[in-house]
């Protein structure tokens, strides 16, 4: 436990809980080994200081340490950037270029977000953890290399197999010693330490007092889901501090600050919405469906009571409500051609607006009998990328942090489920 004790002051992690600990432990124990380690955990929780941990404590410790995001890395260019290329290779190719795998030679890679990489890149990967040997894009010399491998990733990587993905031998080659990183929420214990953390870091850095939590803040708190883990309570940490001029917190103030989920409780559990394949993807959109479609509820009842009280005109209530109240005057009008022609409505008000005497769908959709069909699982996914792109005004990288998923995922999506370009 003293050595433990002293990895997390090295390394500024914050945190007693018995679940931090084990997964401090098992890195500290692979460390001095070759063997390949693969850190898993939601978004946001930390991942990126045990890659770290592992190469401080190993016989590679004053070797190169080489940290890639493989979400960030265009497709098309990611085997160039881990494996080097020669000159002319490709366009743009002026001269030849080390790739990551071999400046980190004799030293420790980390591969965040591995689970991005395309299979091409993965077969790569895999022949250079079983042999040790690579090649340049536009070359056929084979290279040798001696590097330690930490992956990490915020997905199932177990659902990504089985849907075609990520491929199996790829992962028992990285999987070798797993670590587990514990979601905050896990660690409630924990969360006042580093809310406390927070704090006295943007004091020093702005020169003001830090604040601090009363008793039913903290509880409040040590409550709450933290769907972004610590990433989401730096955020509010820093924001409090920023905003707020007195300086006791207590849970009014507090609750101003944390989104609510859900009418105030707990969503349920969910892996991290990066994958836009795996079941976890799915759930996260079902949520943010419920939540707008909560509050579309709310719209409509507010409406609903204005309307039936007189408070707001007929006309102005949309489509849909209109079908749902009782109409006063009986004497028939017709439809608009493009409903027939002949489809008899109700006048709903001396003004001459109508109520249609049968349900009529939305516009964009073809009037019929028949009802509107089962919305299906793409559906659900393609509205709310529509949703995130308009609101975003097209900006895709904005819209996937929206949703959150990688910018290289909601390319996928947007091209699996036909969406066109939104402004």
């Amino acid at each position: 436990m003293t050595e433990i004790s002293s990895v997390k002051q090295r390394f500024g992690i914050i945190g007693t809980s018995p679940l931090l600990d084990r997964a401090l432990e098992v890195a500290l124990r692979v460390a001095p080994t070759d063997l390949t380690v693969l850190v898993t955990g939601e978004s946001g929780v930390g991942k990126e200081f045990f890659p770290q941990v592992i190469h401080a404590y190993s016989a590679r410790k004053h070797n190169k340490y080489i940290a890639v995001n493989c979400a960030a890395i265009p497709e098309g260019t990611i085997d160039s950037e881990l494996f080097g290329h020669e000159k002319g290779a490709f366009t743009g190719a002026l001269e030849a270029r080390k790739g990551y795998f071999e400046e980190a030679d004799g030293g420790t890679i980390f591969l965040d977000e591995v689970a991005e990489l395309p299979h091409s890149t993965q077969a790569r990967l895999l022949r250079v953890l079983q042999t040790g040997e690579f090649i340049r894009v536009g070359s056929s010399k084979v290279q040798k290399t001696d590097v330690r491998v930490v992956a990490a990733t915020n997905m199932d990587l177990q659902q990504a197999i089985q849907t075609g993905r990520f491929r199996e031998d790829l992962y028992y080659r990285l999987a070798t010693v797993p670590v587990t990183v514990p979601a905050l929420r896990e660690r409630p214990g924990d969360i006042p330490l580093l809310f406390r953390k927070f704090a006295a870091d943007v004091a020093v850095q702005y020169r003001m007092p830090a604040v601090t939590l009363d008793d039913a803040a903290r509880e409040m708190l040590k409550g709450y889901y933290w769907r972004g883990n610590i990433r989401q309570l730096k955020n509010v940490a820093e924001q409090i501090s920023a905003i707020e001029q007195v300086r006791v917190i207590t849970s009014e103030v507090l609750a101003r600050y944390l989104p609510p989920q859900g009418g105030g409780a707990p969503i349920a559990a969910a892996a991290a919405f990066d994958d836009g394949s795996s079941a976890s993807t799915e759930r996260e959109l079902l949520y943010k469906v419920l939540f707008d479609m909560r509050a579309d509820i709310n719209e409509l009842k507010r409406m609903m009571a204005e309307l039936m009280q007189g408070t707001a005109p007929y006309r102005e209530a949309p489509r849909d409500v209109r079908a749902l109240l009782p109409s006063p005057a009986p004497a028939p009008v017709y439809a608009p051609a493009r409903y027939g022609g002949d489809e008899p409505f109700r006048r709903a008000d001396a003004a001459g607006y109508a109520a249609p005497a049968a349900p009529v769908y939305a516009e964009s959709e073809e009037v019929t009998d028949e009802p509107p069909r089962e919305r299906t699982k793409a559906d659900v996914q393609r509205e709310q990328i529509v949703r995130a792109l308009r609101r975003n005004n097209g900006r895709r990288r904005e819209a996937a942090a929206e949703l959150f998923m990688s910018e290289r995922t909601l390319y996928r999506k947007i091209k699996e489920l036909g969406i066109e370009d939104t402004d």
